[in-house]
């Protein structure tokens, strides 16, 4: 038997028990609590860059991706069984390496009121985007209220953690909704959404804030 990362499902059959259905409704609730969990990173921004002796915080935030990083590595090549990993991830990177790496990428390499935009919105806009998609909502409501949610969540994001100026937030918050929202929507076998959905706002308002200086 290969070693593994899980029970054998028993606590995700718990959880879809109580949230009345089976173990198919606890793995995917389940899934939805690990990736709003992704948004934890952003404590990177409130500990002291000294807080930790050994290594600095930027530091520790590479030791942390370079587990998950082994953990896949051991996945691939010797069978380490992890939990919430779909068929489809089982001969490519699952997508939880891809979301981390694109975290970490977007806390250490962008500007801090972009780095928060892209983690809340990758962390809950995506779920959301992916429940609306499974109850098989108009089309509509499909792709405008993951738009409309991540615009508010990008608006205050930009307002609080910038303060970009109200001119700034109103115009960029839309841009950077529509494009998240259109890079999740491509479904490929070696397409990470949770990447693309991360870097591709974060490139475009860190654009956006170099082409017009008065936006920032």
């Amino acid at each position: 038997m290969p070693p593994r990362l899980h029970t054998g499902g028993r606590w995700r059959a718990w959880l879809g028990r109580h949230l009345g259905g089976g173990p198919e409704l606890g793995d995917r609730a389940w899934r939805r609590i690990l990736h709003g969990a992704g948004a934890f990173v952003l404590l990177y921004y409130l500990v002291p860059g000294g807080a930790f002796v050994v290594l600095p915080t930027w530091a520790l935030l590479l030791a942390v991706l370079a587990v998950v990083l082994a953990l896949e590595l051991l996945r691939h090549a010797v069978g380490l069984e992890l939990p919430t990993i779909r068929p489809y991830e089982s001969g490519r990177v699952a997508s939880f390496t891809y979301f981390a790496v694109g975290l970490v990428v977007a806390v250490l390499l962008f500007p801090r009121p972009i780095a928060v935009v892209v983690v809340l919105g990758t962390s809950f806009v995506d779920p959301l985007s992916g429940e609306l998609r499974l109850r098989g909502v108009r089309p509509l409501v499909g792709f405008g209220g993951p738009v409309v949610a991540y615009a508010l969540v990008a608006l205050v994001a930009l307002r609080l953690a910038g303060p970009w100026p109200w001119a700034g937030c109103l115009l960029a918050a839309p841009i950077a909704a529509i494009a998240a929202v259109l890079a999740e929507r491509p479904r490929h076998r070696y397409y990470d959404d949770d990447l693309a959905m991360t870097l591709v706002p974060a490139l475009l308002l860190a654009a956006l804030a170099a082409w017009l200086p008065g936006l920032t």
